[in-house]
């Protein structure tokens, strides 16, 4: 049978891709099939995917809607492909992402390749000890809100692939699915939760906001991550001053800033004395405001400087709610730390590259639950909460290594 396409598309590129997907694991879409379903019939699947957009006779199925808790109070609605659907999009991403990274900004560092929030929060760190106020940026719904005319206007800029384009067209068209299998028609905005949404994201404001502030002002720094924008000013005049520009540039593409969120802060420290309404701001998890240190000599001093923020504390501790760890009395510690162990280290690693001492709260939370799974599982434990305290840290003294966040504070803080 010939192979031979209107659209040249690689099928081990297609395999690639799908290897990608199963990395990254994911919920079922709208027809219910889970990776494992896919998985029954690889081979077939996958050529019949590469059959049908090579042959541009490839049609999304419509997003699911999720609908997940907003930090600020609300619901934000998630759009989950397909399997199938991921993988495809993941095609796309594997071939339209390695023209596109050239042009994207240095201080861009949201879902791309070799670039890390943590770099962008050390980032973040360093200018604002170099200047003294920061533009806290709040874009109002910003994926829903992304105008289609104007993402394909900027995707034919950058490739010329018919196969391509026609692909990101249809996914920007696709319906999103509710509960009740309604189906509602978009006329704006990717669906966060795709594959492709990241990319596209990146593409919208690297012209929208990115590659304006470098041709318009060189000399002012700021940090994206996704949506996420800082923006560090010489003076409170010039953040205001940026913010009434940031403003106008944006609404040319269809989006606005927050009101009450996009806000101006003061990165108060021992050498900056004067007083302000905002002296604090969130940035990936991190709550950046003056905190007392230490210099080198041991003198104490006032330093504007990142920290595990409080919504990040509240996120771990209701995860580890969830865990209902207390209970699994069926397990030993050696299972408990097989268990937990990739998350508690993920957490560590991350948040505790600043100010490690901002942790120390999370982690006597899980030293007082694991100190509750003591007393339930062992009879002599029971009851007797000093006895089980005392255990749990001569356990921790013998084996460090056992749960990741018993290296790197002071063990006297178990239980």
């Amino acid at each position: 049978m010939s192979k031979i396409k209107p659209f040249d598309i690689s099928e081990q590129v297609v395999r690639e891709a799908y290897e990608r997907v199963r990395a990254n694991r994911g919920a079922a879409g709208v027809d219910d099939e889970t990776l494992a379903d896919f998985e029954e019939d690889l081979e077939r699947n996958l050529y019949k995917l590469w059959n049908r957009m090579s042959s541009g006779s490839y049609f999304p199925p419509p997003v699911r809607v999720v609908e997940i808790p907003k930090e600020s109070g609300g619901k934000r609605k998630l759009g989950i492909p397909t399997v199938s659907d991921r993988v495809a999009q993941m095609v796309v991403k594997m071939y339209l992402e390695p023209s596109l990274e050239p042009h994207f900004h240095p201080d861009s560092y949201g879902y791309r390749p070799g670039k890390s929030a943590i770099q962008a929060v050390g980032m973040a760190r360093e200018r604002c000890w170099r200047n003294d106020w920061v533009l806290d940026l709040d874009i109002k719904g910003f994926f829903d809100n992304l105008d289609h005319e104007q993402v394909m206007r900027l995707v034919r800029r950058h490739t010329d692939s018919r196969w391509i384009q026609l692909l990101i067209e249809r996914w920007l068209k696709a319906p999103a699915q509710a509960r009740d299998g309604t189906l509602s028609e978009r006329n704006r905005g990717t669906p966060q939760g795709g594959v492709i949404s990241p990319l596209l994201a990146n593409l919208y404001l690297h012209h929208a906001f990115d590659e304006w502030m470098q041709r318009t002002c060189p000399t002012i720094p700021f940090e994206r991550y996704a949506d996420d924008v800082i923006v560090h000013c010489r003076s409170e005049k010039q953040a205001r001053w940026m913010r009434r520009n940031i403003e106008r540039r944006l609404a040319e593409f269809k989006l606005e800033l927050h009101p009450e969120k996009t806000k101006v802060v003061y990165c108060k420290d021992s050498d900056r004395r004067k007083e302000h309404p905002n002296v604090k701001f969130d940035f990936l998890g991190f709550e950046f405001r003056p905190r007392r240190s230490k210099s080198r000599w041991g003198k104490l001093f006032v330093n504007f400087s990142p920290a595990v923020s409080k919504k990040a504390i509240k996120k771990m501790n209701q995860a580890m709610r969830s865990w209902r760890l207390h209970l699994r009395s069926d397990k030993t510690l050696e299972d408990l730390s097989r268990m937990f162990n990739p998350i508690l280290r993920g957490w560590v690693n991350y948040y505790g590259s600043y100010y490690k001492s901002a942790l120390y709260l999370v982690l006597r939370h899980l030293d007082r639950i694991l100190v509750k799974w003591a007393m339930r599982k062992y009879r002599k434990l029971r009851g007797h909460k000093r006895r089980a305290t005392q255990w749990l840290r001569s356990i921790a003294k013998k084996e460090p290594k056992l749960f990741a966040h018993w290296q790197m504070r002071p063990r006297s803080t178990v239980g």
